[in-house]
């Protein structure tokens, strides 16, 4: 079981990297000049891979937090864990959310302003925190 939870951290970490770091080339995406072609294609290549990068990450993180719960039976019928789940789908909603705005900046159509994508940044940390402190803590 030792080995499972430390692959499920690792595959975590590293999908919340591209999380943290995802929406930071949107900030630079909502300010870059419209005479700046060659600087758009290059962040958006950027975000491609990332977002790819992230979505292969995420099902070995997602697969093995399953198995901990399901397989192994972590957490089961605690209220913590049932907490953590919806912490969970939060952070499944923020990656599709990742994928639906960089379709909008590739179509043009971005009407979001570099402003909103510094708050839209910051929501990774706050579901890194709330699942950390549920998993150690175990308040309820």
């Amino acid at each position: 079981m030792l080995w499972i939870k430390a692959f499920h951290i690792f595959f975590v970490a590293s999908w919340f990297a591209g999380l943290f770091y995802l929406p930071r080339i949107f900030v630079n995406l909502a300010m870059v000049p419209a005479d700046s072609p060659a600087e758009r294609a290059r962040l958006l290549l950027m975000s491609r891979k990332l977002l790819k990068f992230m979505t292969v990450i995420a099902v070995p993180a997602l697969a093995l937090g399953l198995y901990l719960w399901l397989g192994i039976g972590v957490g089961r019928g605690q209220g913590w864990m049932h907490a953590k789940l919806l912490v969970v789908i939060l952070i499944v909603g923020y990656h599709h959310a990742c994928s639906v705005l960089l379709r909008k900046f590739e179509a043009g159509t971005n009407q979001r302003s570099h402003v909103w994508f510094r708050w839209f940044n910051e929501m990774p940390v706050l579901f890194l925190l709330a699942a950390v402190l549920l998993v150690v803590l175990k308040p309820f």
